[in-house]
């Protein structure tokens, strides 16, 4: 059944889910913490996916995680969902003054530039002072050097981006010749970060690339399962050669 229901609605239902219901009741931000965390990659497997209606289903649940928290701040006096609004709309107003003032910027790269200054003009220490510490490493990565890029840290082409991973590879092809393994470690880290720095210098977003990839190898892994079962054998008693011939047959007949 379709209703036509308004936030003023919604906060109402969590007012007295929250009174009512036991579950609701004994929920705190730490305990909703990690069901935000997983909310957010359901939404973003959804992104993935291009599913529009999984997209809208996930948003609907990261919005009920937003009242839980503003409504369980109100309980403690410490803000409420109109403070939540309020601070997202100022802080879009002031971060955007070639819109609400007399800034020009004439591209995304000049509006991402007066973004780093404001913010920095607000306190912010360090240009990479707002990257979260528990972002996931590669996509942390893609914070970093995007953020560095705003003040001018960055290389001029993507030539000299892919020099500096051709650079990262030999380090790494050394490090591992010497043997040492914390000298190897630190080495593949250099190259994923260069990697993922020229991928950027591409427009492509790295982490959505290797998810789509991941994607794809376990769909093509499946089907080589699949098809070594109908002939009644077994991958662990099969040669790598011979997996190998499944899985080229599997990449003819399945392109994506």
């Amino acid at each position: 059944m379709s209703v036509n229901i308004n936030i003023n609605d919604l906060v109402s239902i969590m007012d007295e889910l929250r009174e009512k219901c036991t579950w609701d009741k004994k929920q705190t931000i730490h305990t909703l913490r990690q069901q935000t965390i997983e909310e957010t990659f359901e939404l973003v497997d959804a992104i993935t996916e291009k599913n529009w209606e999984d997209i809208k289903e996930e948003l609907g649940d990261l919005l009920l995680h937003i009242l839980f928290y503003s409504k369980i701040a109100s309980e403690q006096d410490k803000f409420n969902l109109q403070d939540v609004i309020d601070s997202i709309s100022e802080k879009l107003i002031k971060r955007h003054p070639h819109i609400y003032g007399d800034v020009q910027a004439d591209n995304e790269e000049e509006v991402k530039k007066n973004w780093e200054q404001i913010k920095l003009a607000e306190g912010k220490k360090s240009v990479l002072g707002g990257v979260p510490k528990s972002l996931p490493a590669m996509v942390k990565a893609m914070r970093i050097q995007d953020k560095a890029k705003q003040v001018g840290f960055e290389w001029a082409t993507k030539e000299e981006v892919w020099e500096k991973v051709e650079e990262e590879k030999q380090e790494l092809a050394e490090a591992v010749e010497s043997g040492d393994a914390t000298h190897i470690e630190e080495e593949a880290g250099d190259l994923f970060f260069s990697v993922i720095n020229y991928v950027r210098f591409l427009k492509v977003d790295a982490e959505n690339a290797l998810e789509l990839t991941n994607k794809k190898f376990i769909k093509r892994f499946m089907l080589m399962e699949e098809t070594v079962q109908k002939q009644g054998r077994n991958l662990s008693e099969m040669t790598l050669q011979e997996m190998d011939a499944v899985w080229n047959e599997i990449k003819k007949l399945n392109h994506s």
